[in-house]
């Protein structure tokens, strides 16, 4: 079944969106939704975020966090299992995983701490002052040239 979605509308009326764009067209055709190892994104207030991931079986030594160019990569390798058992059920994995997390722009990595088989990474959006709202006044008629003011 094939999917296809305008944004026109959306983006009609924004500027600098390309980014998103794209991240929608690569959720729409991506093959399989990544699930596992199970995780949560939390959101605290309005600046704070939290990406906690189930990592039952690991250290922190066996996990490697990466971000680069806006992208938060969570991996790790192949998981030991006791060689002397014979599993009756298995329910807790033991595979290798690599999460991939897009981060928009103010976000940033502020660190990560592993307890109890839980990996949690803590998010900070960062605005900076200049793009942060700021009232635009509007000189009257008689007010500075043009030029003058492109020249800053």
């Amino acid at each position: 079944m094939a999917t296809a979605i305008s944004l026109a509308p959306l983006l009609r009326q924004s500027v600098g969106f390309d980014r998103f764009n794209e991240l929608l067209e690569t959720a729409l055709h991506s093959e399989t939704a990544t699930c596992y190892p199970p995780h949560n994104i939390e959101r605290y207030g309005e600046d704070h975020y939290r990406i906690v991931v189930a990592a039952a079986g690991l250290t922190a030594d066996d996990l490697n966090l990466q971000v680069d160019k806006g992208v938060l990569t969570v991996c790790a390798g192949e998981r030991q299992g006791d060689a002397g058992a014979t599993y009756l059920y298995q329910g807790i994995a033991h595979g290798a995983f690599r999460l991939v997390f897009h981060l928009a722009e103010p976000i940033e990595v502020q660190g990560a701490t592993f307890e109890n088989g839980l990996l949690i990474i803590f998010l900070l959006r960062v605005v900076p002052e200049a793009a942060k709202a700021r009232r635009i006044i509007i000189s009257p008629a008689g007010g500075p040239d043009r030029r003058q003011l492109n020249r800053h």
